[in-house]
């Protein structure tokens, strides 16, 4: 069984900055692209950033020039820095990974974690 477990979210200033770390467990013989995603109150759950198995990126408009999104495969775990957070970036946050095991391949979810931007 894959798990991707979340860790990082808080609360934290406008201005400020948090860094999100997922972690994937289990039996895994390949992790292809990797994200994050996030979903605030009354809206729909929309991509934050994506990272391929080499390395390349894509970020959504509301996070380009503030968000940075990071993989380490030997630890199979993947990064979201985020700097300059907006009240706007508050939402719950959750990682997602195609992953291939012994059965194939398919996406999963991570529980998510609460990001909250508040004075």
């Amino acid at each position: 069984q894959v798990q991707l477990v979340e860790s990082g979210g808080g609360l934290v200033q406008p201005g400020g900055s948090l860094r999100l770390s997922c972690a994937v467990s289990g039996r895994i013989f390949l992790i292809y692209n990797m994200g994050w995603y996030r979903q605030a109150p009354g809206k729909q759950r929309e991509l934050v950033a994506n990272i391929d198995s080499k390395g390349s990126t894509t970020y959504a408009d509301s996070g380009k020039g503030r968000f940075t999104i990071s993989r380490d495969n030997a630890k199979n775990t993947v990064y979201l820095q985020m700097n300059s957070l907006k009240p706007e970036d508050t939402a719950v946050y959750y990682c997602y990974g195609n992953v291939r095991t012994a059965v194939g391949i398919r996406g999963y979810w991570g529980q998510g974690t609460q990001i909250t931007v508040a004075s």
